[in-house]
């Protein structure tokens, strides 16, 4: 069996002395993994750094079992923020949360388009705002949908708040206020601890899966 596709490199292992085991979030396919021979070699290393995009061409004889993969480097995401420690940390944490997050080979182009979306805008001023808007889509398409409630008065007097697993939560002022550009960094540190909340209680406590580091690190760059 035979396929190619478009993605991005979600994580990678070492399998032997010149070999990867790697993960990626593909368009058409979702999150596969598959053996990358030669893949840890000094020619291929820019390659596979997290969040590149790459072209998939996946050999596999089994379907029960690991296939095989020859990649093509599409779009080198990565090395453009080698230089930008937090924006750096910021690909680490989407790609990490996805890996821990998504099914195998279950399709999601919404997830897709949305992670694409955050990796091609992270350039922009506002990376980080996106960045949580991002996760809470994410929420949304694994089947928690927040509903943000509409501020356009009161902003300064009524504690708006969400429960979920009976416990209260409440809704930073960054996300009650989307339009305003000048948010502070303990406004971006209770967003992030926010979103993440949502992640733990929908699915990291409920599926005993361990929250990613990378995600953490991120957050304490803000507090």
């Amino acid at each position: 069996m035979f396929w190619k596709d478009e993605g991005y490199l979600l994580s990678k292992n070492s399998f032997d002395e010149n070999s990867i085991i790697m993960e990626a979030f593909t368009l058409d396919h979702g999150k596969c993994s598959g053996i990358v021979y030669g893949g840890n070699s000094r020619k291929n290393k820019k390659i596979f750094q997290i969040g590149n995009k790459i072209l998939i061409n996946c050999k596999i004889k089994n379907v029960n079992k690991i296939g095989y993969f020859n990649i093509e480097l599409i779009k080198p995401i990565s090395p453009i923020f080698f230089d930008d420690k937090k924006r750096s940390i910021c690909i680490l944490a989407a790609a990490s949360i996805l890996k821990v997050l998504l099914p195998e080979l279950q399709l999601n182009k919404k997830i897709y388009n949305s992670f694409e979306n955050l990796l091609n805008k992270l350039s922009s001023h506002d990376w980080i705002k996106l960045y949580i808007l991002w996760e809470l889509s994410l929420v949304k398409e694994l089947g928690y949908e927040i509903a943000l409630p509409d501020v356009k008065d009161s902003l300064n007097t009524i504690n708006y708040t969400i429960t979920v697993n009976n416990r209260t939560f409440k809704i930073p002022k960054l996300l009650l206020d989307l339009s305003n550009k000048n948010y502070s960094k303990n406004e971006i540190a209770e967003a992030l601890i926010f979103s993440k909340s949502l992640l733990l209680e929908n699915f990291v406590f409920p599926n005993k899966i361990k929250f990613p580091l990378s995600r953490n690190i991120l957050e304490k760059y803000f507090n």
